[in-house]
């Protein structure tokens, strides 16, 4: 690639038509994007400058128009490649928070995953890939063994929803993940939020154990949010900071040396606010600081550090703006 080209990170997941309700009479109801525009956001804010940002997002016809405005409100953005219209109702989710963390989400609508012949050619014209699994639908475990298969770059997936089950009435569920370890394998690093992780670790007791048997020369890093407590990890020995060198250990048998943990905690007391989309600023911001050259510890308290900021503001509109530490005009897109 051309010294002056930028490289290109593609971001695939779900715009959600988010509604958000405070039973506790906080605040005030919120209508507006969310989903993968939380991340989206903080790799505006984040990305280094030499980085575009891709969006492979399928996003209902119903709600396209928003959407587009949304998208191109960003300075960088590339959203003629990746965006697709779709005929089905765009995915809307209902959340009532009951406390400071707790809450229940409900979805309706639905776009339909992506296919490998259509990701594919849309994955070869990135560098990296971010993969947020915001709805839990966005592939299919075969698109996921075909992009490991073929997708050359660094490779960073939350699999947050994965996690999440539908209900009746569309009521988001926690659960296992069926055929986690080959999820897992297609992907050079992965995040979850704690409880999450307790699902992953539930069979053999131990998650922390669990994790450090299961990284290594594929699978070379799990990060791990804990809310107001920071984030933890665990890295294999192939774990390299600089995301780039992440494809270089695929296909090893093994690398020799342990596996390695830690936890860094987040500053200051804890943040009162909104803490939609916490994990979604963190990872993004998190992988964007390892794209500009920190080493892991550096880039989790700068992730630590934007997720607080992201309590504080309230949305996806304007986030950018407020992670940069700019003001921001907050709206519907």
């Amino acid at each position: 690639m051309d010294a002056g080209t930028p490289k290109r990170l593609g971001v695939v997941g779900t715009l959600v038509w988010d509604t958000i309700r405070y039973r506790d009479g906080r605040l005030e109801q919120v209508e507006e994007w969310g989903g993968v525009a939380y991340a989206l956001s903080a790799f505006e804010a984040a990305l280094p400058d030499n980085w575009e940002i891709v969006p492979i997002v399928k996003v209902g016809s119903d709600l396209s128009e928003s959407a587009w405005r949304f998208l191109r409100s960003f300075a960088r953005f590339d959203v003629e490649t990746g965006i697709r219209v779709v005929p089905q109702p765009n995915n809307r989710v209902e959340l009532v928070y009951t406390g400071p963390e707790r809450r229940t989400e409900s979805l309706t609508g639905g776009v339909p995953p992506w296919l490998w012949a259509e990701l594919g050619p849309l994955a070869q014209t990135c560098d990296a890939l971010y993969v947020n699994f915001v709805s839990g639908f966005e592939m299919e475990l075969d698109t996921a063994r075909s992009l490991r298969s073929v997708f050359p770059g660094p490779t960073y997936a939350d699999l947050h929803s994965l996690f999440l089950g539908v209900g009746r009435s569309g009521l988001r569920v926690p659960q296992e993940l069926p055929s986690w370890g080959a999820w897992m394998r297609c992907f050079d690093a992965v995040q979850m939020n704690a409880e999450e992780f307790e699902l992953l670790g539930r069979p053999m007791g131990d998650p922390w154990e669990l994790a450090a048997k299961i990284v290594g020369p594929e699978l070379k890093l799990i990060a791990v949010t804990l809310g107001p407590d920071g984030a933890g990890y665990i890295a294999g020995a192939a774990f390299e900071s600089d995301p780039l060198q992440w494809p270089d250990t695929r296909h090893l048998v093994a690398t020799p040396g342990p596996a390695r943990s830690g936890i860094e905690p987040a500053e200051g007391p804890e943040v009162v606010g909104d803490p939609t989309g916490c994990g979604d600023v963190w990872g993004a911001t998190f992988l964007a600081q390892l794209l500009r050259g920190d080493p892991l510890q550096s880039a989790m308290i700068q992730a630590n550090r934007a997720a607080a900021k992201n309590v504080e503001h309230r949305g996806a509109s304007g986030l950018h703006l407020h992670l940069r530490g700019r003001l921001s005009t907050q709206g519907d897109a």
